[in-house]
């Protein structure tokens, strides 16, 4: 069993995730709660969520801070990091987590659909950021992963709405990283590539798909959600206080 490091730095430190109760979130919430942060975060699926909080809970280990809470409407989400905030203590990082990867052709999307996409993908990630970004210079500085996605790198041509926020969010990371440096708080990119989760499994894995993946990756196995999980570890620790304002690509060398 491979042994990954551990990070002084983060123990008590409060982490903020969103879409934490499945997924790739989940994976961040369980990896920061084993290094002994205090973690919170939202989601909409209940169930999932709260079991993951009573299962690490019963482990002896700080159990997260549970709210269920849509990002895409930007109020509800404010008070939600308010009230994180004023129960696990200040903010110092945030995981801009929460996405839908959902498939489209360019002829079903509406101007409705678009905009939903776009809030649920690229809106909630500026607005947090926002939110946390006081609370983060009163505690002395802090650490903000947005996430991105190697979707648009590749151009693919099955979620335009999807690698469009996902694109944007580059740009987005390296003002943000520029605007809030002197206040001590880094922001960087984390940019995922063909993540194996339990949403991708049922919907859209296949053997074909893994060869695919396999063929094009420099990496000759799939990656999981603890891929990543590690790379937001040192991005969030104080190991990396000397980055910001990048990309780091977690994809096994797919392009």
């Amino acid at each position: 069993m491979a042994a990954y490091a551990q990070y002084p730095s983060l123990k008590d430190r409060v982490v903020f995730v969103s879409g934490g109760g499945t997924g790739i979130g989940a994976a961040f919430v369980e990896a920061f709660v084993r290094q002994g942060a205090r973690v919170a975060f939202v989601d909409i699926a209940e169930a999932p969520s709260r079991a993951l909080a009573d299962r690490l809970a019963a482990e002896g280990l700080h159990r997260p801070h549970v709210q269920m809470c849509d990002v895409t409407d930007s109020d509800a989400y404010a008070r939600a990091i308010a009230r994180a905030a004023a129960e696990a203590g200040p903010i110092r990082v945030l995981l801009n987590n929460a996405a839908r990867d959902d498939r489209h052709k360019i002829e079903d999307v509406t101007p409705e659909y678009w905009d939903k996409c776009l809030a649920v993908n690229l809106k909630h990630q500026f607005f947090a950021t926002r939110a946390v970004a006081p609370i983060m210079a009163e505690a002395g500085g802090g650490s903000v992963i947005n996430m991105g996605s190697i979707s648009w790198m590749r151009g693919r041509d099955i979620f335009i709405g999807y690698a469009t926020s996902k694109s944007a969010i580059n740009g987005m990371t390296r003002c943000l990283a520029r605007e809030l440096g002197p206040r001590n708080i880094r922001v960087n990119c984390l940019v995922p590539g063909a993540i194996v989760t339990e949403r991708q499994t049922q919907l859209w894995r296949d053997p074909d798909a893994d060869r695919q993946f396999l063929e094009a990756q420099c990496l000759k196995y799939r990656l999981d959600p603890g891929h990543c999980a590690r790379m937001a570890l040192f991005l969030a620790s104080d190991d990396s206080d000397g980055c910001s304002g990048q990309n780091f690509i977690v994809d096994g060398g797919l392009v």
